[in-house]
């Protein structure tokens, strides 16, 4: 062997296996193994999830259409027979609980006092806490008055007028309600008092102008105190 020779030059020895070049599978050849696996699975889950996401719009769509011809069903109640009617085709919804708060303030105003209690108790158990559940119990402790239950609906005017985080509208038209029931019973120092507590929270409100008109026809026995809550 010649000196000058090199590994690269060498040629393989007679009768040895000649080398074989390893290569490895392209691409596309192991994305179509992969797709011969598992394509009937995947088209099988592409399918479920097509079918869910149109049974899920399938179904707001026919809930909103739902919703709507409720609304307008309650649209069309004016009466208290056809509150009544849309209360016993839709228990639990929203609505019913508007429509006790409806029936309640037409029984009330009709001098059905003891079935406004009813119809008030069923609305604030019905509505969710806010304005009109406020205002329902204002109307159950006005009813209550009206029927005889004097000391729950005098509690109840005090729980609405006394909280501060009370509705303005239902704290100030409770406050007033308490202003006038204790003029009615010639009770001057309350009126005073409650006049006073009226036209701190909001002097401009009609409750409050209202109330201290109250205090002319009962003077209180304090007359300073007159004098204070006209400030």
């Amino acid at each position: 062997m010649s000196t000058s020779d090199t590994p690269s030059t060498l040629t393989p020895a007679p009768g040895s296996p000649t080398p074989v070049a390893q290569t490895s599978p392209h691409i596309d050849e192991k994305l179509h193994g992969f797709w011969e696996k598992n394509g009937k699975a995947i088209g099988v889950l592409c399918v479920i999830i097509a079918v869910f996401y149109i049974g899920k719009a399938g179904y707001d769509y026919l809930a909103e259409q739902r919703e709507a011809a409720v609304q307008a069903e309650y649209a069309k109640a004016v009466t208290v027979d056809n509150f009544k009617a849309f209360i016993a085709a839709h228990p639990g919804h929203s609505l019913s609980g508007i429509a006790n708060l409806q029936i309640a303030d037409a029984v009330y105003g009709a001098n059905q006092f003891a079935e406004a209690v009813t119809d008030y108790t069923a609305a604030v158990a019905a509505l969710p806490a806010g304005p009109l559940s406020s205002r329902a119990s204002l109307g159950l402790a006005m009813a209550k008055i009206q029927t005889g239950q004097s000391t729950e609906g005098l509690a109840l005017l005090h729980q609405l007028g006394d909280d501060a985080k009370q509705f303005k509208a239902v704290r100030l038209e409770a406050l007033y309600q308490l202003a006038s029931l204790a003029a009615a019973s010639g009770k001057g120092d309350e009126v005073q008092r409650i006049s006073a507590q009226l036209i701190q929270i909001d002097p401009n409100s009609p409750w409050a102008q209202r109330a201290f008109g109250l205090q002319a026809q009962v003077p209180s026995a304090n007359p300073s105190m007159g004098a204070n809550a006209a400030k």
